[in-house]
């Protein structure tokens, strides 16, 4: 199994949350809390946009609309990241681990006689958007890795085509899961997102 690498390098995320939440981590007050859903594609961690504030603020008004209880007021808050030890799914040493670990990954379910978990589309579009079966899989083989990961990173092509036949989708996006806080080494509030975007 091959050893995590260290990523000496930084990058610049979004994470689209309510204004509150924004400002209380601006503060100091508070944290981003970890998302631990069994369908979040990158495993376990705070999940950001690489340069991507639009796409995190689109994503807090789609949840604003889904439930207005957790985001009424959306916004995006901007994040300084070092990668550090990533498992990055656009470098072909991850994926070929991933592709390495797949059966083992079956095997030890089926000893423990439990269900292979599926990635599930939910939109007309053909996206996948609950991928339990990507997280099962990445988190078992995070498992088997001698080192551990401080971040995940991955490419998702998401949302309809662009144009007819096309394969770009309008959605795409780069993001990271930062399974280690410590990588975030600060926060700060774009001054200019897009038009309507909540200011202190």
């Amino acid at each position: 199994m091959a050893q995590a690498t260290d990523y000496s390098r930084f990058v610049v995320g979004y994470h689209g949350c309510d204004l509150s939440v924004a400002k209380a981590v601006l503060l100091g007050d508070d944290a981003l809390a970890a998302s631990w859903n069994n369908y979040d594609w990158l495993g376990s961690g705070v999940y950001f946009w690489e340069h991507g504030p639009v796409r995190a603020l689109e994503f807090a008004v789609s949840e604003s609309r889904r439930d207005s209880r957790k985001i009424s007021k959306p916004t995006a808050i901007g994040a300084y990241i070092f990668l550090g030890n990533c498992f990055d799914l656009l470098d072909t040493r991850y994926t070929s681990i991933l592709e390495e670990v797949y059966q083992p990954f079956v095997r030890s379910l089926r000893q423990q006689k439990l269900p292979i978990p599926k990635n599930e589309k939910r939109r007309s579009d053909g996206t996948k958007l609950l991928h339990r079966r990507d997280r099962a899989v990445i988190e078992f083989a995070m498992g088997l890795m001698d080192m551990k990961f401080d971040t995940v990173r991955g490419a998702f092509w998401e949302g309809p085509p662009v144009y007819p036949g096309a394969e770009i989708r309008k959605q795409s996006h780069i993001q990271i899961a930062v399974r280690n806080p410590e990588c975030v080494l600060g926060y700060f509030m774009p001054r200019k997102l897009v038009d309507g975007l909540p200011s202190f």
